[in-house]
This record gives C-alpha cells, sequence and structure tokens, in this order.
C-alpha cells in the first residue's frame, strides 16, 4: 500500500487540506473557510480554535474523497500564515484571538521601543525592521493591554504551532517562522536572550526552536477522534506559508524566485545567507542552510476577490479577466494603488488607501480591472527593486496560487517585471511544500533536493512583452510618484 502526506495550510480565509503521492500527486484535497473580525480600526483578528475546527472537517472530507485509510498517512506537513501571535495556557487552551499579519494595533508600541531601543540594535539581530504586523510588537500589546491574558500565558504560538499543539500536545517553535519574533536572531536560527530582555520579554513565553521537518510528536488519541487520522501518525514542525510555498514551487537553489500569487502578494528570493534590507522581510527558508528575502505585498488575489464581491455585478473570475484582456498595457492611463489594508514591503505605511487613478467618463469598469492586475504586479516590481539595493537578484520568477492560474495576470507581471515566470501546479504549491517537509521528516525523500525533483512539474512558461514592458517601466515611475504624493493624505485617515 502506498505511504502518503497530508499537508494543512492555514490560509487567511481558508485552510486547505490535501493528500499527496511520493510523486507530488494530489489524490484529494478540501477547502474549509473560516471568519475574520475587525473589532476596532487597525484591527484584524481570528480565532485559532476556527482553524482547527476548518482543519478538522477539511481533513474527515480528504480522507473521505480520496477513499484514503487513515493509516496510509506516513507524515504530516502544516503550514500557516505570517506573525501570529496566539496566547496559550500551559494545557493548550486558546486565551484570546490572535491578531493577524494585517493587524497594526501595535504600532504606538513600535515607534516607543524604536525609540528606546534604537533601529539598528533590534534591526542587527532580527535583520528585520520592527513593524506592527509582526509578533513581537503584537506580544508587547498583549503584556501591556491584556496583563491578565499575558500573566496567564504559558507560551505565544504561531499558526502552524498552535496545529501542531491541537494535533500532538506539543509546544513547538519552528525556523521559518521564527523571524516574526525580533529577539530571533536571523543569522543563528537562535534566540537572542539580551535582546528579549531588553524587549522586556521573558524567553519562557517562546517555545524551543525546531527544524521545519523535525518530527515533533504524533497526532494523539484525541486529536485522531477529531480529524480521522491514526493515532501515532508523525507530525513534523511545519514552516511558514510562503516558505512552503516557496518549496512547493521547486525553489531551493541560490537565486530562484517565488511570486506569490494568494490573498497577498509578494516574492521570496532564495538566498544561501543571511541578506537583509531594512525594508523587506528575511526569514530562514524551510529548507536548511537557506534563506528567503521576501517581499510581501497586502494587495494579491485578494484586490481580484474584493472587487468581483463589491464591483463584479455577479462575474466570474474568468469574465473579469476576459473583460481587462480588451484594455491595452497600461490601462489607458488609470492605475491602481492596491493598498488595501495599508501595506507591507517596501513601504509599510499601515496609512496607505486604496486608490484608483485617472478615471474619466472615458474609462470603463475593464479598465478599472486591468489596473487592478497591474498595480499587483507593480507591488511585485517594487519588492524586485528593492531586493536589488541589497545585491539581491533574482532569477526566473515561479509563481504559485490561485492568481497564477489566470494566463493574463501571469503576463501582466512577466511584462512589468522584465522576468521569465514559470508556473508549477499552482493551486498545491503550499500544501505540497508542507507535504515534502513531512516527507523528508519522516524519510519517504532522502533530501529537499531529491523531492523537488521528484515532485515539481512546469505546466506553463511566460516570456516578457518588451514592448510591454517598456510601456510598463513608465507607468511604474507614475505609481510610485502617486503614492510620495498621496502618503501625507494617507496619515489623515478617514473624515
Amino acid at each position: 500500500m502506498e505511504k502518503l502526506l497530508l499537508g494543512i495550510d492555514i490560509g487567511t480565509s481558508a485552510c486547505k487540506v490535501a493528500i499527496f503521492g511520493r510523486k507530488g500527486n494530489v489524490l484529494a484535497q478540501s477547502n474549509q473557510g473560516y471568519q475574520l473580525y475587525y473589532p476596532n480600526p487597525g484591527w484584524v483578528e481570528q480565532n485559532p480554535d476556527e482553524w482547527f475546527q476548518s482543519i478538522c472537517i477539511a481533513i474527515k472530507d480528504t480522507l473521505e474523497k480520496g477513499k484514503i485509510h487513515p493509516s496510509q498517512i506516513a507524515g504530516i506537513g502544516i503550514d500557516g500564515q505570517s506573525w501570529s501571535c496566539i496566547p496559550v495556557d500551559k494545557v493548550g487552551n486558546c486565551l484570546h484571538n490572535t491578531p493577524i499579519w494585517m493587524d497594526t494595533r501595535a504600532r504606538h508600541i513600535v515607534k516607543q521601543t524604536v525609540d528606546q531601543l534604537g533601529f539598528d540594535t533590534i534591526f542587527n539581530i532580527a535583520g528585520n525592521a520592527f513593524e506592527p504586523a509582526y509578533s513581537t510588537p503584537k506580544i508587547l500589546w498583549f503584556q501591556q493591554n491584556l496583563p491578565n491574558i499575558y500573566e496567564k500565558t504559558y507560551q505565544f504560538l504561531q499558526s502552524n504551532s498552535y496545529i501542531v499543539l491541537k494535533l500532538t500536545g506539543k509546544f513547538t517553535q519552528e525556523k521559518s517562522q521564527g523571524y516574526g519574533l525580533h529577539f530571533f536572531n536571523a543569522k543563528t536560527c537562535t534566540y537572542d536572550k539580551d535582546l528579549a530582555n531588553a524587549l522586556g520579554i521573558s524567553l519562557d513565553k517562546v517555545p524551543e526552536i525546531y527544524n521545519c521537518h523535525d518530527v515533533v510528536g504524533s497526532v494523539t488519541k484525541e486529536a485522531a477522534s477529531l480529524t480521522g487520522l491514526l493515532e501515532g501518525t508523525p507530525v513534523v514542525a511545519g514552516g511558514l506559508d510562503a516558505a512552503c510555498g516557496t518549496l512547493g514551487a521547486g525553489v531551493v537553489r541560490t537565486g530562484q524566485t517565488q511570486e506569490q500569487g494568494g490573498q497577498a502578494g509578494g516574492m521570496s528570493i532564495c538566498l544561501d545567507q543571511a541578506i537583509s534590507h531594512p525594508k523587506l522581510i528575511l526569514s530562514p527558508h524551510v529548507v536548511p542552510n537557506h534563506w528567503l528575502l521576501q517581499g510581501g505585498s497586502v494587495g494579491g488575489g485578494g484586490v481580484l476577490k474584493w472587487f468581483r464581491q463589491e464591483l463584479g455585478a455577479d462575474s466570474s473570475f474568468d469574465d473579469l479577466t476576459s473583460l481587462a484582456e480588451q484594455i491595452p498595457a497600461g490601462s489607458n492611463g488609470v492605475v491602481f494603488l492596491p493598498f488595501m489594508a495599508g501595506e507591507r514591503s517596501p513601504i509599510w505605511d499601515p496609512d496607505a488607501k486604496g486608490v484608483y487613478y485617472g478615471l474619466g467618463f472615458d474609462k470603463t469598469r475593464a479598465h478599472m480591472i486591468r489596473a487592478s492586475l497591474e498595480g499587483v504586479a507593480f507591488s511585485l516590481e517594487h519588492n524586485l527593486r528593492t531586493a536589488k539595493e541589497s545585491g539581491v537578484e533574482a532569477e526566473e520568477l515561479i509563481a504559485m496560487g490561485g492568481a497564477s492560474n489566470s494566463l493574463l495576470w501571469t503576463q501582466i507581471k512577466s511584462d512589468v517585471t522584465g522576468k521569465v515566470i514559470k508556473v508549477p501546479t499552482s493551486d498545491t504549491a503550499t500544501t505540497l511544500g508542507a507535504s515534502i517537509l513531512a516527507g523528508v521528516g519522516v524519510g519517504i525523500y532522502d533530501n529537499f533536493e531529491e523531492a523537488v525533483n521528484e515532485t515539481i512539474v512546469i505546466t506553463r512558461t511566460h516570456t516578457p512583452n518588451i514592448k510591454n514592458h517598456i510601456k510598463y517601466q513608465a507607468a511604474m515611475e507614475l505609481y510610485l510618484e502617486l503614492y510620495q504624493d498621496l502618503k501625507d493624505t494617507f496619515k489623515k485617515g478617514n473624515v
């Protein structure tokens, strides 16, 4: 009987569970949604127990769909969204909703901390700027604003480590999500006690660090009854969703670059040393002794999802992109700033707003759709340009996420960046990456290179249209200029 691997992805709007064969073939998969909560301006929360409830449903559904006996599952890998801050007591109870990666409630704490300790003191250890979206400021927010919760908290967990806890009873912190904690040394992948003390955070509040492919426990009897899995099934520590997606896209060598087209956008450039930039994101890769220089933007596939919900007039995604295809590159001067929940790298502006510029009576819904697609591509190019400032040059891009299913959107990104873009089996890249971690951890694959060679298949390739690329370079300058002109206006907030 073939041994199979199960990957779990904790996304922003839904979890995805998929079961893979050794060759990376999907035998069955299931998605289950959950809520986002917006209790105050700048606050974006989720309930981790709702993640687990959805995951339990999705696992049962996947096993049933694929007619798979749980004894066939050789290992389980879990990836999750970044920068969670889940307060958990000693017996594993979640004490409060977690602020997620879009949450900026800690912005005032960030200013106070940077003023007190200095930017370089933090950056030289963490390799990342001290920004409110990260986990560290959120821990300090709990400490200052909900001291009762903070005192009851045994440890703060990341999204994937919380699900590992629910499945195995083990408290873990793996390396790829460590970068959310600024007292995590990006080069050595260890905690820096001195910086933790300076921040006022005890290292007792965070778990022991593991490699992403380490088997950290096995499915408990209770978790087995909730999920339909077999008690004793090995579970690895897992990793950051972007890093697992990068692995699942086949990015394991220096210079290879993943282009992300999920709810959020961005890119991850694979490095063999820790090279940072104050406006980008540095994290360890899930592949040992490699790092990812990342650009993480708010505007990704979620932009088109929003447009469809609010302005789509019951159109399908294909309907919308078909309309956009009728409009020439550059959208006849319409430019979209995709800052739909502030913006992350490289501008790090929680006040930034989404903007359509260049509308007129001669413009149509199709212009707005095309400009939306182009705006997301401009944010990708902005991050790639910023990486070059650190001497890091992306080679070809390997696309993943639902947005890469769109031939038009992927071609626009190729034209804007001037890069060749290759598309593997995009819808399953993240769960595939999680399952590869499990496969290496339990010995189904000898190493990560073998796993990638066994599982990754490129389905199509996009080459940049040079004429469009030249046109987009001019549009890119307008995109950058618009933000510079509007950033002070953004700070005025709602009127």
